[in-house]
């Protein structure tokens, strides 16, 4: 299958279109012409992925290998030998990324691991909980597999929760709930939420994202073309 064919599909489901300013979703390395006959599904490429991977191949993973410009090609950097290694192996490689979010991720974490029947509005999931804070922590650590859980704490029950997965903090002024679920937060931000009222739950980047691969093989298994689904290691562990 051709490559702009796999990349058609893919924009039909998620269309790169819905993806951020900043974001750089899409057709990262690759000829539109290639001919693929396996893909990778992963949330993150490595060189462990890429070594496994066949020549003539595609992986497809949720957060892109390039944000910033390069100014060379050097692999003195993550993505620079990573894209070093791609090329020498003619491995295209394809993000989704804030358009999977959008249009996949978030519902599919909030309603098919967490259980909410709610809402979703751009990258904000929103759903009724009305549970004792303390009973709902350890439902969710349960249900997300955490070791452990951070948590801001202003209130003892919780009516409503929001859930955005991966890093989003940046968000927490749009959240109308009383408890925020997501990953990356900041002890500023968690001084910030404090204030506005709105309890937090940080429940780590790769935790809430590693579903990617399992969301993404449900639209992608039927195509003419092997199908491996893989995944990049947490670089994090708790002792």
């Amino acid at each position: 299958m051709k490559l702009k064919k796999i990349y058609d599909f893919l924009n039909e489901i998620s269309p790169f279109d819905l993806q951020e300013e900043w974001d750089n979703s899409g057709l990262l390395v690759g000829s539109w012409d290639n001919k693929i006959d396996k893909i990778y599904l992963t949330l993150d490429l490595d060189e462990e992925i890429i070594d496994a991977a066949d020549e003539n191949s595609l992986i497809i993973a949720h957060h892109p290998l390039i944000f910033k410009p390069l100014k060379n090609v050097i692999p003195s950097s993550f993505s620079t030998k990573l894209l070093v290694k791609l090329i020498q192996k003619n491995i295209s490689f394809i993000a989704m990324h804030t358009n999977f979010d959008k249009t996949h991720l978030n519902r599919y974490v909030a309603e098919e691991v967490l259980g909410f029947k709610g809402e979703s509005f751009d990258f904000i999931y929103t759903a009724e909980i009305n549970k004792p804070f303390d009973e709902f922590v350890q439902y969710v650590k349960e249900k997300l597999n955490l070791e452990c859980l951070k948590v801001v704490k202003c209130s003892d029950f919780v009516k409503k929760a929001a859930i955005t997965t991966g890093a989003g903090m940046s968000l927490l002024p749009y959240v109308k709930a009383d408890l925020f679920l997501t990953g990356d937060i900041k002890y500023h931000e968690a001084m910030d939420a404090k204030v506005r009222g709105v309890s937090l739950m940080d429940i780590g980047h790769y935790e809430s994202e590693k579903f990617f691969v399992d969301v993404l093989y449900r639209d992608v298994k039927d195509l003419e073309v092997e199908i491996i689904k893989t995944n990049s290691k947490n670089p994090f562990f708790v002792k």
